[in-house]
């Protein structure tokens, strides 16, 4: 096999069960490549001195997929060596210590799939029209991203 015969691919998906961080690595892999890099967001217990039960996400999904494909695009305009990419993320429920978001980057060395793995993260987190609803004790909170373009510019 030569390299011409592996085509690079993008593997999107919002769903509502569990994430798998193997099925989502073994997406990326390559004999081409020797590095697999992965970041994996998962629901932490605590925010600023409340105990978080659980998160619940909400997307609209026609176009957080367009976005996420905007990333993958970006990625390989500015890592041309990137092979494969993934992002998977979850919607509804997302218990304590569970993903709500896994992205995995392969390509024929490290610097490359980690710091489009890192630039993935970023702008997904900027970008895509997902929304997170923290639900704590005895209330819950909608969190905008730090990084999203639109809740910084009404300020």
């Amino acid at each position: 096999m030569d390299e011409s015969e592996e085509v690079p691919k993008d593997f999107i998906k919002l769903k509502s069960e569990k994430l798998s961080v193997d099925e989502v690595s073994e997406l990326v892999i390559s004999p081409y490549c020797g590095a697999v890099s992965l970041f994996i967001g998962t629901t932490r217990n605590n925010f600023e001195g409340k105990k978080v039960i659980h998160l619940e996400y909400e997307a609209y999904t026609s176009m957080a997929e367009t976005e996420i494909k905007k990333i993958c695009r970006d990625v390989r305009q500015k890592w041309p060596s990137v092979q494969h990419i993934a992002v998977h993320h979850r919607l509804g429920l997302v218990p304590i210590t569970e993903a709500s978001v896994i992205i995995a980057v392969s390509s024929p060395h490290r610097a490359e799939s980690l710091e489009a793995v890192t630039f993935c993260i970023n702008t997904l987190k900027a970008s895509v029209p997902i929304w997170k609803k923290e639900i704590y004790e005895d209330e819950y909170s909608w969190k905008e991203n730090k990084e999203c373009f639109w809740a910084n510019s009404e300020k």
